[in-house]
């Protein structure tokens, strides 16, 4: 099987949206063309402020999606009482701060294990696939799996960012170690923040990995050749790029 598979995080439909407080354009349709193009997964980041997705989007979103569900949100009893009422097929636990542009780095499962243990918990009750969005660490790895998650989002914001060659090798081979504990450890191992079409193929050769979850890039392409369009060609870039890795690893 050519993995990874797709997520298709659509927050920033709804940033452009916003931007004008306008009822378009509407990430529920944009969800709508991504799972036509072939995502197997809807993301969305319902945040405190509701900078992007509104609670409308979350409840329509629910009803319209035909693959998978992954809500983004912080750990807070406010989001807790949202996913119980929403039921995602997912949640992927993430860190919060109002004054950031967007999620900077994982979650400290380690400081916060007995905190975050009891919210998992909460959530495995309602049957509710739960991930958690970490540094790729190998000690915050194996925390997730302490407080019984699911799987783990791996942050690859770093990797993308890295200037240099000997940076980004660094950062990759971070990713690779993460990934390797998290299957060690018994956790599916998804990945994250940053990817656009000209990484995507590094991360996608990670064999542990079986999901990616990409949104600014997608929809920032998709302005310009349509969302389906921006939805196959990444779909395609990160097939090749695992069936190559494959081939390599056989020979």
């Amino acid at each position: 099987m050519l993995l990874p598979r797709l997520g298709v995080n659509v927050d920033h439909v709804a940033t452009v949206r916003q931007a004008r407080h306008a009822p378009y354009p509407d990430p529920v349709t944009a969800a709508a063309l991504a799972e036509l193009a072939g995502a197997s997964q809807i993301t969305v980041h319902l945040r405190e402020d509701r900078r992007h997705i509104q609670d409308r989007d979350l409840v329509l979103l629910r009803k319209t999606t035909q693959t998978k569900l992954n809500l983004e949100m912080a750990a807070t009893p406010e989001m807790l009482r949202t996913a119980f009422e929403v039921r995602p097929d997912t949640v992927t636990l993430v860190p919060e701060r109002r004054q950031e542009v967007t999620t900077e780095g994982g979650l400290d499962v380690i400081a916060n294990k007995d905190a975050l243990k009891r919210f998992v918990a909460e959530l495995i009750a309602a049957e509710i696939h739960v991930s958690i969005f970490v540094d790729p660490n190998v000690e915050q790895v194996q925390a997730c799996s302490r407080i019984g998650a699911h799987a783990v989002e791996l942050h690859t914001g770093r990797f993308c960012e890295a200037k240099t060659k000997d940076l980004r090798a660094d950062e990759h081979r971070r990713l690779v170690d993460a990934a390797k504990t998290a299957v060690k450890v018994k956790l599916a191992v998804y990945a994250g923040h940053g990817i656009h079409y000209d990484n995507v193929a590094d991360v996608a050769s990670v064999l542990e990995i079986e999901e990616l979850n990409i949104g600014h890039s997608i929809v920032a392409r998709a302005i310009l050749v349509g969302m389906e369009r921006a939805t196959r060609e990444m779909i395609e870039l990160a097939r090749a790029a695992r069936q190559q890795a494959i081939l390599e690893k056989k020979t």
